[in-house]
């Protein structure tokens, strides 16, 4: 009798064994991606309330034992997660859809950061937030638009140079214009003008450095106030940095965009001048000999006169998957109310990518 009780047990931890055994699968499959059908490399597959786990080889293959009736939760950096329970079929095909973007991240000199991370530091405008209307250099775009951030025209003539502060001044020597990195690059600040109208056609005023950027090419500015920004870009960036991030070409059907806009402007007050005779009377009195030009004309009328902007500006771009293009093209002519004084300005821009 003993020995019979004794063989009962053993059959039945047999049998619940046997039944362990069976109940334990191994699922294989693939991830990919579900817009554009490219294997996942890297993704994780985990077993739900488990530390079970393992991921994806080159082709996006899984292999992973657990048992039937778990549940399988796939997971990859950018895209939604996803579950799958484990049942009679041993093969499991995810195809993972982009997740949603849950912090809004800045360009900084080397790289990105989560805005959240540096928000005291950095103020960032897109191109929905920029001032609307003509403009004829990129700072333009900013202007009264950042807290800290003072911008004025140093004359009016139209492209002209423009004092930029950034939470005042914070140098004595070095000046105190910001430094300005256009898609990755640093600029020298220079006029945008050729060296020889800077040095042998007299005094010129000089040129705003950004007026070889068509502002209609600009995609985000962003503005590093504080003086972590010297970490990134070493003493350069002492007064802060103007970042310009310029449009990039995306894949999908070719796309056009046509602006064209045009513009006036005018003298807003008129001052009074002497008259010829007023102005030879004066000279009498004073003993003055020289300095009459024996005409009489108002010389506020002689030098100026009503301004015009014409801008004209054209942007194709489109592509697929594996390669696109943009290419963009402006035109600005600009006059302004004092004679003499203006700007006419071509810029282009071709962007081809391609991406493997």
């Amino acid at each position: 009798m003993k020995k019979t009780l004794t063989n009962l047990l053993f059959l039945t931890v047999f049998v619940l064994g046997a039944s362990f055994t069976y109940a334990q699968r191994t699922v294989t499959g693939t991830v990919t991606d579900a817009k554009t059908g490219d294997a996942l490399i890297g993704a994780n597959v985990l077993v739900k309330g488990s530390s079970t786990g393992t991921i994806t080889d080159i082709d996006g293959s899984y292999s992973i034992s657990t048992a039937v009736g778990s549940v399988l939760v796939f997971s990859y950096t950018g895209y939604a997660n996803q579950e799958a329970a484990v049942g009679a079929s041993g093969n499991i095909d995810i195809a993972l859809a982009e997740g949603a973007l849950l912090d809004e991240v800045v360009v900084v000199g080397y790289g990105t950061q989560k805005k959240r991370d540096v928000t005291g530091a950095v103020a960032s405008l897109k191109e929905k937030e920029f001032n609307q209307g003509i403009v004829t250099s990129a700072d333009q775009l900013l202007q009264n638009r950042v807290a800290g951030v003072n911008m004025i025209n140093n004359s009016g003539q139209p492209g002209g140079a423009a004092t930029v502060k950034i939470r005042g001044n914070n140098s004595i020597r070095a000046g105190a214009s910001p430094l300005y990195v256009v898609d990755g690059v640093p600029l020298d600040g220079r006029t945008a003008k050729a060296s020889l109208l800077s040095s042998d056609l007299g005094s010129i005023a000089n040129s705003n450095p950004l007026n070889f950027i068509n502002p209609s090419d600009i995609a985000s500015i962003d503005v590093l106030k504080d003086a972590s920004s010297a970490a990134i870009y070493g003493s350069r960036a002492s007064n802060g940095v103007i970042l310009i991030t310029t449009k990039k070409a995306k894949s999908g059907a070719p796309k056009v965009d046509l602006n064209i806009g045009f513009g006036t402007s005018s003298v807003l007050k008129k001052y009074d001048v002497l008259t010829g005779d007023e102005y030879r009377a004066a000279l009498t009195r004073y003993s003055l000999s020289s300095g009459d030009g024996r005409s009489t004309v108002d010389a506020f009328d002689e030098i100026t006169q009503n301004g015009s902007n014409q801008n004209y500006n054209l942007s194709v771009g489109g592509g697929s998957d594996n390669s696109t293009y943009r290419f963009s093209a402006g035109y600005q002519d600009v006059r302004g109310v004092v004679k003499e004084t203006g700007i006419k300005r071509y810029t282009d821009h071709l962007l081809p990518t391609l991406n493997y």
